[in-house]
């Protein structure tokens, strides 16, 4: 199976968080996972890449052109794409990935986040979303998915299906990754 991780390029200040992130890598190499995300060498990317990587697992890249001449990007990856533009960025991932986890980071993200989930609950594709909601990082997006339930721009049956977690078993338990 081929996850794809959204997260920053920063590693953020919280290595509680790090540990979190670490756990999770460590179920999807246990359970003989493939990652699919950003290309970068930094942060939560460069780390995530490396400890697949380390584990003998297969780490595929995707980077647009203007992050590859402005931010450091992964030299050792098994794949790295490079396309245009974010947009071409995002649909390449869809297209690689069986589903998709959001670890903290920034506006990067959550738009990529956010995309997958619209595309889940439109039907557009069957893979599901889910983020892993490391020391409360992504409360604010529950209380707005809840603003929009409340103010009926959100159906509660569509709003389930962005799966939000703070433990990393119990996400990849729900995203039919690892079994109960």
């Amino acid at each position: 199976m081929k996850v794809c991780i959204f997260c920053g390029a920063r590693s953020g200040n919280s290595p509680a968080t790090i540990a979190l992130v670490e756990e999770l890598c460590d179920l999807l190499i246990a359970n003989n996972c493939e990652l699919v995300y950003g290309g970068g060498r930094t942060g939560l990317m460069g780390a995530i890449a490396d400890r697949f990587m380390d584990n003998g697992k297969d780490v595929i890249g995707v980077r647009p052109r203007k992050l590859i001449k402005e931010e450091a990007f992964h030299t050792g990856l098994s794949e790295l794409y490079i396309v245009d533009t974010m947009h071409e960025r995002k649909a390449r991932m869809v297209e690689l990935a069986d589903c998709f986890i959001a670890l903290p980071g920034g506006v990067g993200t959550l738009d990529e986040i956010v995309e997958t989930f619209t595309l889940f609950k439109l039907g557009i594709t069957t893979k599901p979303s889910g983020i892993l909601n490391a020391e409360g990082y992504y409360a604010g997006l529950e209380m707005m998915l809840a603003q929009m339930e409340k103010s009926d721009f959100l159906k509660e049956e569509d709003r389930v299906k962005l799966i939000i977690e703070e433990d990393p078993t119990t996400l990849l338990q729900r995203l039919k990754i690892l079994r109960s």
